[in-house]
């Protein structure tokens, strides 16, 4: 898939995102099944933070000229590549539960309004649509790592920020009969 067609998809599913809020209350969305796990509100916020500050920034410093190409691939970096290269090829991160341990920074804070998630959304896609015209002449040597998927460079990291909604679907799945239980 290329940028543009990325994009483009990602609007309907922004578009999804936004008509769910309307199934909920605020305190439905701050509802958390289990201490360990998020509520629906927190998977918005961690979508909308990794969008802007994760995928959108890194994608903006690959097409930086300070930017630098990495250096020489270890056993791990090649293990992280394949696993990128799967998913790239896939089209979509595999549909399995990831957990990761809560730490500070990690763990997303609970919305204060839909107002914020509707905010935050409309910023992801008005970043996207800013940054997809300058895609087409990115560098692909210029790469920014991914704590899972290794080396990125700019189109890879505007790709992933779909995939990432669409996989965030069913997690949302999974949550939506216990907020609409209290």
């Amino acid at each position: 898939m290329n940028t543009l067609q990325s994009l483009k998809q990602f609007e309907p599913l922004k578009e999804q995102y936004e008509r769910e809020l309307d199934l909920f209350t605020l305190e439905q969305l701050q509802q958390k099944p289990a201490e360990n796990e998020w509520s629906i509100g927190q998977v918005y916020v961690h979508l909308i933070n990794s969008a802007l500050y994760m995928q959108l920034s890194s994608a903006e410093q690959c097409l930086s000229e300070e930017t630098q190409a990495s250096v020489s691939p270890s056993d791990s970096t090649s293990e992280m590549n394949e696993r990128k290269n799967a998913i790239f090829a896939e089209g979509s991160l595999p549909p399995i539960r990831v957990h990761v341990d809560p730490f500070p920074g990690y763990t997303p804070i609970q919305p204060s309004s839909k107002e914020e998630l509707i905010q935050g959304m409309g910023e992801v896609l008005s970043r996207m649509k800013e940054l997809e015209p300058t895609l087409a002449g990115a560098p692909e040597h210029r790469t920014i790592p991914h704590p899972g998927f290794g080396e990125m460079n700019a189109k890879e990291w505007f790709l992933l920020i779909e995939m990432h909604f669409r996989h965030h679907l069913r997690q949302l799945e999974r949550l939506k009969p216990f907020a609409a239980s209290i």
